[in-house]
């Protein structure tokens, strides 16, 4: 026990590595919480109609709850100011390719031990990069959609595999489900998306990394993962942020679908 409590107490008092700022030109939405917030966050992704009208209807059914409150947390928290975050920021030079990702968000990633070049990333791991707002990067796409997975950010997933999407979103952790999923489902912005179809194995391990810079701010990612009948496939997250004076408001959803023996 008392090695155990110095292992602790050495990790405590180490020097966060991953306190700093990437100093990067972003696009963020004003602070504030309305149906005009949703419906930015929606056209700001280019969703079909019917994934805006899936995040109105969690909205709406919000804004009738009553949130939780935990009086024994250790350290305790003051009333969330949910107007004063604002819920959508992204950086303004996003790219279509891995070849043209801006060089602050390559050294960012590189900086945080996830390299983000496919020659330097890390051996038998795809990683899809996610920050702030979106997903700026996806590793191995290339490699697994020749075995017919398909591993991208969730936005890209719900324009070109909109029915897949739509057929399981929510399956796990409904809209309703509880106060901060509820809030999720209405203005998360991005996350990953995992199919493992029938007869395919997933030749690597998958990752996200969400990484949250600007101030201010909510971060509300989703990931669906769908591992078909008998399939199987491993899949981890990480998230860092830099220290900040100001909270920071992180609230996600995971709804992991394993059908017949998958796993």
């Amino acid at each position: 026990m008392p090695t155990e409590t110095s292992e602790i107490e050495s990790f405590a008092n180490t020097e966060y590595k991953w306190g700093f700022v990437t100093d990067i030109e972003s696009d963020s939405a004003p602070p504030g919480l309305n149906e005009g917030t949703v419906r930015f966050i929606s056209a700001k992704k280019q969703e079909p109609e019917w994934l805006l009208e899936w995040r109105l209807k969690a909205y709406r059914h919000w804004l009738k709850m009553e949130e939780p409150h935990w009086p024994f947390l250790p350290y305790g928290y003051g009333p969330i100011d949910y107007q004063a975050a604002s819920y959508f920021s992204a950086p303004k030079a996003l790219k279509n390719s891995m070849d043209e990702v801006d060089p602050e968000l390559l050294a960012t990633y590189e900086k945080l031990g996830i390299p983000l070049s496919e020659r330097a990333a890390l051996a038998g791991v795809a990683v899809d990069a996610v920050f702030d707002s979106v997903s700026v990067a996806t590793t191995f796409r290339k490699t697994l959609a020749e075995k017919g997975i398909i591993f991208c950010s969730f936005g890209e997933a719900a324009r070109e595999h909109s029915e897949l999407v739509r057929k399981y979103l929510g399956s796990v952790v409904p809209y309703s489900d509880n106060y901060f999923a509820t809030l999720n489902s209405a203005v998360f912005t991005d996350g990953s998306f995992v199919f493992i179809p029938k007869g395919v194995k997933c030749p690597m391990e998958l990752s996200t990394y969400f990484r949250i810079n600007a101030k201010n701010t909510g971060q509300f990612e989703r990931t669906l993962i769908i591992a078909d009948e008998g399939e199987s496939v491993s899949y981890l997250e990480g998230c860092t942020a830099p220290m900040r004076d100001e909270n920071q408001l992180h609230a996600a959803v995971v709804e992991l679908i394993a059908l017949d023996r998958a796993s």
